[in-house]
């Protein structure tokens, strides 16, 4: 193995740490840096219908919808705005080089909230070289089914 491919595995498995540590923390600036500009956002819920995000713009308002959503719950339960923590663990996570600026990667993810297990499901993301370094230009989260609390 070459070094310029240590160098971008390691790299590419820094974007992911940095995406769900920073968005669990609610640093949503810092989690979208490791959006390039013109990345694209699917997300599929578990059985629901797949929606898709293209732009930076756009993917901020994914998450900024996210937020109130969970702001929104928190008022209506009488609690301080947002989750007390929400955590992200990654998985089995799977990069395949396809040259020096493009790469693919693999990888499962499970959430975890104040009532337990939350979701889970797979991330299928692309990611390329932009002004020097790397960043995601396309993640799947593909949620899988599951069974809803009582």
């Amino acid at each position: 193995m070459d070094l310029w491919e240590l160098e971008a595995r390691e790299c590419i498995r820094d974007l992911v740490a940095r995406y769900n540590a920073n968005g669990d923390a609610g640093r949503f600036e810092q989690m979208l840096a490791v959006f390039a500009e013109d990345a694209v956002m699917e997300v599929s819920p578990g059985e629901g219908p797949r929606r898709r995000y293209e732009g930076l713009a756009a993917i901020t308002g994914l998450f900024e919808e996210t937020a109130a959503g969970f702001a929104a719950g928190a008022a209506a339960a009488g609690a301080a705005a947002g989750p007390r923590y929400l955590r992200h663990f990654v998985a089995t996570h799977q990069i395949d080089l396809l040259d020096r600026a493009h790469a693919r990667g693999r990888s499962y993810f499970f959430v975890v909230m104040p009532h337990g297990p939350d979701h889970w499901g797979r991330y299928l993301d692309e990611y390329g070289v932009r002004d020097g370094r790397w960043a995601i230009t396309h993640r799947q989260a593909l949620s899988d089914p599951y069974h809803p609390r009582p």
